[in-house]
């Protein structure tokens, strides 16, 4: 029998049979070193509130250090034990790893994780992001290899700030991948990646709450996600992973979830929403993934694997577009109301009163119900980004989270003007930078100007209004502002049908052949794009291929 405190013995005695999991923690400090709590959460995967805990039980049998970090700038504690050789009875033997013995055959895409993981965008806090180690990475690409037919498979990451896709396809060379996230960051990140490996990866974006793209839905075979941990947050992620498998019923759908070991009741929120959905969980690894980071969660997820059955629902959360998915930000449940009914109400008036009929006639997005005049038609925006949706005088709504969505809810309409409410803080308009990023994505088809300080100092409205080309545009400005003119439209077509049309306006007609084999080689990443869901880094490119489409007619 150890002789240990008394306040351990009693923490010990409270964990009852899992007590193994503070056993571990035991064994790493009984290895003699230093130990941050934040270093004994990685390595052990216990909630760092339960490894403060067995710090505090072991009470003067701890010295204690404060010293730099060695990853990043301040100082912590760190902690070590007087007498280690006491509690070396505490290490055990650790389960069998699913995936362990098969890393070392990897060694390669090992190295290139590692460098991908430390070279990627940082983490956003708004969208719950904590970023998974490079070896979780790997993991993930060699379960799924080792697990399912990879080659000639298809796998689509909803969400992927963790590189599984280019882990995925490092491991296993025949297979496809498909990213849809709206972090345009790791977007272009995993494009850049992608393009440089020579590996079969390609990117969407959309703003999950709103549904997937159209090209993507009902495509894969797969399906991974590391959604937000809240249960909403699951829930929507696996519901969008469900619409993008082929076949439900062959498919399955992993998922990283993890929770403090202290709050069970939010895990069973969580799985009771996945069992309401008729998924079977095949398996749960636990602590299956690790993060440089979320140590209230012990640093670490379980990995589950979902299968359909007959009972699944392959369809739209209701009310998904209002979904508040999130733990921190605008969209966390806690946030308050996005656009109080009284600046909401002074939007709407300015907007008519600019107008020449003296009203708005359709607004988008949530609008407090008080503030919007009767007879003005209400869409949501997962409507309008949908598809083609009429309306002349608009008002959209993009505070409370959906600020991301800016160009797009402009690209999307077909009125003659748009009255868009943004945050100030929104990347697009809180400076001169943002602001003529926006302009290059909507221009030529609309001119924008930005009122600062409506309808209050925390807001932003953005008057875009559309534009007719004068003689003096350019072959491919002409072609640019065809497609922007159909966005909800593929770009393929839309480019073949617009090169036609210009080319016969400068007098050198282009039959359907020789207008799809040029846009067929114009660009690799065109098929299955509209211009609403083409990663934000594309719209350059897109510029410069409507340039060389056309350039050899100019003279």
């Amino acid at each position: 029998m150890i002789d240990h405190p008394g306040e351990l013995s009693d923490l010990l005695r409270e964990q009852g049979a899992d007590a193994a999991r503070l056993h571990d923690v035991l064994a790493a400090l009984a290895g003699g070193g230093w130990w941050s709590t934040r270093d004994l959460v990685r390595e052990t995967a216990v909630a760092h509130r339960l490894v403060e805990r067995v710090v505090e039980a072991l009470g003067e049998e701890v010295e204690r250090e404060t010293a730099d970090r060695a990853a990043d700038a301040g100082r912590e504690t760190r902690v070590r034990l007087r007498s280690p050789s006491r509690y070396t009875g505490f290490s055990r033997p650790r389960l069998a790893d699913p995936v362990g013995h098969l890393l070392d055959g990897h060694a390669e895409a090992a190295a290139e994780l590692e460098r991908l993981v430390a070279e990627a965008p940082s983490s956003r806090v708004d969208l719950d992001h904590v970023a998974a180690s490079a070896r979780t990475a790997l993991r993930r690409g060699v379960f799924l290899a080792a697990r399912f037919a990879l080659p000639g498979a298809r796998l689509l990451c909803v969400g992927d700030h963790d590189l599984t896709s280019l882990a995925t396809t490092l491991v296993g060379k025949d297979t496809e991948a498909v990213v849809v996230d709206i972090d345009e960051r790791m977007l272009a990140y995993i494009d850049a990646a992608a393009q440089r490996l020579g590996l079969p990866v390609r990117c969407h974006f959309a703003d999950l709450r709103l549904g997937l793209p159209e090209a993507v839905r009902g495509q894969a075979d797969l399906v991974f996600t590391d959604p937000p941990y809240t249960p909403e947050g699951v829930e929507l992620f696996v519901r969008r992973g469900l619409e993008g498998l082929a076949d439900p019923r062959r498919g399955r759908v992993l998922v990283a979830y993890g929770a403090s070991e202290t709050t069970p009741a939010l895990v069973a929120k969580t799985q009771s929403r996945l069992v309401r959905m008729g998924l079977v969980s095949e398996a749960i690894w636990p602590d299956f993934n690790r993060y440089l980071g979320a140590e209230a969660i012990g640093a670490t997820s379980d990995l589950y694997v979902l299968r359909p059955t007959s009972r699944t629902p392959v369809g739209d959360a209701a009310g998904a577009d209002a979904a508040r998915i999130y733990s921190q930000g605008a969209n966390a449940k806690e946030a308050a109301a996005a656009l109080p009914e009284e600046d909401a109400r002074s939007v709407l008036e300015r907007v008519a009163g600019d107008s020449d009929t003296g009203r708005v006639d359709t607004v988008v997005g949530a609008w407090p119900k008080g503030a919007v005049p009767d007879g003005v038609r209400g869409v949501r925006l997962s409507t309008w980004l949908g598809s083609p949706t009429p309306g002349d005088r608009v008002a959209i709504n993009l505070t409370g989270g959906w600020e991301a969505l800016l160009d797009r809810v402009i690209l999307a309409a077909s009125a003659r003007e748009v009255h868009v409410v943004v945050p100030s803080s929104a990347e697009a308009v809180r400076d001169r930078e943002g602001q003529e990023a926006l302009r290059a994505r909507i221009e030529p088809r609309y001119t924008v100007r930005f009122l600062r300080g409506v309808p209050g100092p925390r807001a932003t409205v953005v008057v875009a209004r559309a534009r007719e080309l004068g003689a003096e545009a350019s072959p491919g400005q002409r072609l640019l502002w065809h497609c922007q003119d159909r966005a909800h439209g593929r770009l393929t077509s839309t480019l073949r049908e617009g090169l036609i049309a210009v080319t016969a306006q400068l007098g050198l007609p282009l039959n359907k052949k020789g207008a799809r084999t040029r846009v067929a080689a114009s660009a690799p990443w065109l098929p299955g794009h509209t211009l609403l869901d083409l990663p934000g880094h594309r719209f350059g490119e897109l510029r410069a291929v409507t340039d060389r489409l056309v350039a050899e007619f100019r003279d």
